[in-house]
C-alpha cells in the first residue's frame, strides 16, 4: 500500500543527526510525521531533534531520539522495538547512517573495508530485518535504502565504497522481489555528491576536487515524492558528464570500464607530471 499521506505516520531514520537523514527528518515533520531518529552521535542527535522540531514549532507530531550503532543488530533490534512500542507502528524507515572512505584498494586495509561495509551495507541488512515484522503485522511500510551513484558505477580509487552501495543495489532488487504483494514497498536512493559532512571530510582528506550537485534539501524532497510515487529508483544525477556514464554503464559495462579507466589513467599521469616539474 502506497504511503500517500505523511501526516500521522511513523518514521524511522538513520544517520538523522545531519544531511540527508536530518534533510529528511525536517521535511517529514512539516507534514505531520511522527519520527524516531537514530545515530551514533548523540551530542549531534540531540541537537537535531531540536531543529527538527523548530522546524515546525506548531506540529503536534512526536520526535524520539535514540542513540544506536547501526552495525549492531541488537540496537537496531531495540531501536525498533523502541519505535513500535512508543509510536504504535513503523510505516517509513529511511536508512542515511553512511560513511565514505576512498584510497587505492592495494593501500585500504582489510579492516577499512570491513567497516564500511558494516556501516554502509550491513547496517542496512539489520535495519530492514528488525522493521519487517511490524510491516508485515500492519500489512504495509516503506523502505528508502540510501545507495549512491557509486551503486551504479565503476570509479576508480573509490572501489571499497562502491562495493558496499552495490551490496545495497543488489539487496535492495533483491527485497523488492521478495516482499512483492505484501504492501511493503522499497526505494533505492543513487544520488551524487551531496553537500554532507562525510562528502566535504573525505575531500579534505584525499585533496579531491569534489563537484557538490545537490543539497541535503533537494535529495530529501525527491525522497519524499518518490515514497508517495511508490518508485523503485530514485537516481538523481544532475550533471552531464555523470548522467552520461550512467547510460554508457547500463547499455555496455565493458565500454564504460574501459572509459572510467583511461580517464584515471590520464589523471595519475597529468598529477606525475605536475609533480616533477
Amino acid at each position: 500500500m502506497t504511503l500517500k499521506n505523511f501526516a500521522g505516520a511513523v518514521a524511522v531514520i538513520t544517520g538523522g543527526a545531519s544531511g540527508i537523514g536530518l534533510a529528511t527528518a525536517k521535511a517529514l515533520y512539516t507534514q505531520g510525521a511522527h519520527l524516531v531518529l537514530t545515530d551514533i552521535n548523540s551530542q549531534g542527535l540531540e541537537t537535531a531533534k531540536q531543529q527538527v522540531r523548530q522546524s515546525n514549532p506548531s506540529s503536534a507530531a512526536q520526535v524520539i531520539a535514540v542513540v544506536t550503532d547501526v552495525t549492531n543488530d541488537a540496537q537496531v533490534q531495540i531501536l525498533m522495538q523502541q519505535a513500535h512500542n512508543n509510536l504504535g507502528r513503523i510505516d517509513l524507515v529511511v536508512t542515511c547512517a553512511g560513511l565514505g572512505h576512498s584510497g587505492p584498494i592495494d593501500q585500504f586495509t582489510a579492516e577499512q573495508m570491513q567497516t564500511l561495509m558494516n556501516v554502509n551495507f550491513m547496517g542496512t541488512y539489520h535495519c530492514v530485518r528488525a522493521a519487517l515484522p511490524t510491516m508485515r503485522q500492519q500489512h504495509g511500510g516503506h523502505f528508502v535504502l540510501l545507495s549512491s551513484v557509486a551503486g551504479k558505477l565503476c570509479v576508480p580509487e573509490v572501489t571499497a565504497y562502491c562495493a558496499t552501495k552495490w551490496a545495497v543495489r543488489g539487496f535492495s532488487a533483491a527485497l523488492r522481489a521478495e516482499l512483492y504483494g505484501t504492501g511493503i514497498g522499497v526505494t533505492t536512493v543513487y544520488p551524487a555528491w551531496v553537500d554532507t559532512p562525510m562528502v566535504h571530510q573525505e575531500s579534505q582528506k584525499n585533496n579531491w576536487k569534489v563537484e557538490v550537485l545537490l543539497t541535503p534539501e533537494q535529495v530529501a524532497s525527491e525522497i519524499l515524492q518518490a515514497v508517495q510515487e511508490d518508485r523503485t529508483d530514485l537516481t538523481l544525477a544532475p550533471n552531464k558528464d555523470i548522467a552520461f556514464l550512467l547510460q554508457v554503464m547500463k547499455d555496455d559495462q565493458e565500454r564504460a570500464e574501459q572509459l572510467a579507466g583511461a580517464a584515471f589513467q590520464r589523471r595519475m599521469q597529468q598529477l606525475a607530471e605536475r609533480q616533477t616539474q
